[in-house]
């Protein structure tokens, strides 16, 4: 089978390898199309997992069912979540999910751009039954769609509130969608670029900011008469962003740190400030077995659309290619499909 496997940040060959072979509790699924996660060109977070097999937001259909399996069939459509908990620990008895040693150590082997991977045990907690309804560029939206509930969750934004959304990517666009959708009142995103703020007033947002490295708090206090954001979600993953997205925060605010940042990265924060302003930080990291449930739900009742959202699509031959795409500011989501 042909699996694109990442060398270094750019460096992708699609090489060659045996399909792999199935475990009694295993199920081997025939991918038909995988998401490029945001995370995948942060280069200082993909080279330190290099070399893989790139791709962890696939749907596939079941090719093959180890003999002990009894929950999945030959033939059944499905997204396959790469990390799933024990459910049983003390992390997974508070829902904190991802910090369960079992989610840490779970994925799919070799990795969802592969024509064929393998989905163990532990991960079927985590694997779901596509409906017919919902086409497979539409599944790839179910795994990146899950983080951003678990986002909007964290942050407690309620009805009414105002939010500020940072960094204008697949995963902000998709934080200005369920924002709206969550009842938010006056919906703010800012970017680097102007495309990416026009398009976020298309998709929901009441005003699209184009900033530059120092202008984001004044033109949010601009938009809002001076009141600030209630919800501030940081999607750009440094320090100089967070500290931009708290500035740019009312007083009793929320502020999402929602990307992981290097680990040498650094900021500066007066404590005082936070303290008398009472601003929240808080992070963000991935998503659960519940926020893949609600994000599929949303995907099947048509609030998040691969139409509106996944902007360029390669084969699997022009995965480099695809990687490239990934990269520019004109892009959302690009997804890499299979053969059938």
């Amino acid at each position: 089978m042909q699996v694109a496997r990442l060398y270094d940040f750019g460096d992708i060959r699609l090489e060659h390898e045996p399909r792999p072979a199935l475990g009694p509790g295993e199920i081997l699924v025939r991918a038909r199309a995988c998401g490029i996660c945001s995370g995948d060109i942060m280069p200082w977070y993909i080279r330190r997992k290099a070399p893989l097999v790139l791709g962890h937001e696939p749907v596939g259909v079941v090719e093959e069912v180890g003999a002990a399996v009894t929950e999945f069939r030959r033939g059944e459509r499905v997204f396959v979540h790469h990390h799933a908990p024990c459910f049983e620990c003390a992390s997974c008895r508070r829902g904190e999910y991802v910090q369960c040693a079992t989610w840490r150590a779970t994925r799919i082997v070799p990795g969802g751009m592969a024509e064929y991977f393998v989905v163990g045990a532990h991960n079927q907690r985590d694997t779901l039954r596509l409906p017919d309804t919902v086409a497979d560029a539409d599944g790839v939206l179910i795994e990146p769609a899950a983080c951003v509930v678990k986002s909007l969750r964290r942050s407690g934004l309620r009805p009414g509130e105002s939010i500020l959304v940072i960094g204008l990517g697949i995963m902000g666009m998709m934080h200005v969608v369920l924002a709206r959708h969550r009842g938010a009142g006056r919906i703010i995103g800012a970017d680097l670029f102007e495309t990416r703020a026009r398009r976020a007033t298309a998709l929901g947002a009441d005003a699209g900011l184009v900033v530059s490295a120092d202008s984001l708090a004044e033109q949010v206090r601009e938009a809002t008469g001076g009141a600030m954001a209630d919800v501030v979600i940081v999607g750009p993953g440094s320090g100089q962003a967070i500290a931009q997205g708290i500035a740019a925060a009312g007083k009793g605010a929320t502020v999402v740190q929602f990307t992981a940042t290097p680990p040498d990265d650094e900021m500066i924060l007066k404590p005082h400030d936070l303290y008398f302003n009472e601003t929240r930080l808080v992070p963000s990291y991935s998503c659960g077995p519940d926020d893949t449930r609600e994000a599929m739900a949303l995907v099947e009742r048509g609030v998040l659309r691969a139409a509106d959202l996944v902007t360029h699509r390669f084969p699997l031959g022009r995965v480099a290619e695809a990687y490239a795409m990934a990269q520019k500011p004109e892009s959302l989501k690009v997804i890499v499909t299979f053969a059938q």
